[in-house]
């Protein structure tokens, strides 16, 4: 319990703190159990998918779940991307005549 060298903050980890559901429902909402499966191409994802056996796969399979958690940190970066404003392009204070 007082180990060093475990570290109860982690300010610049943008997991600490979100749980396997929550990801699982957040890639739901956003891409749809088809795009999801295509994404990651497991079964709990392409037959019969669901939350429940979803979480039961990726919490016995570490290379699945990693996938699952640098999917979600994609989705995230493009959220902000979005969120920003101009798809990517500078905005100028040019008036376009």
């Amino acid at each position: 319990m007082n180990d060093p060298t475990a570290r109860t903050d982690q300010p610049r980890n943008p997991l600490h703190g979100v749980t396997l559901e929550a990801i699982v429902r957040a890639l739901e909402a956003h891409y749809g159990w088809k795009e999801l499966a295509h994404q990651i191409p497991v079964r709990c994802f392409s037959h019969d998918p669901s939350v429940n056996s979803s979480l039961k796969f990726l919490r016995k399979t570490p290379w699945a779940r990693d996938k699952v958690e640098s999917l979600y940190l994609f989705m995230l970066r493009e959220q902000a991307r979005r969120g920003r404003g101009g798809g990517g392009l500078l905005q100028t204070d040019v008036p376009v005549i």
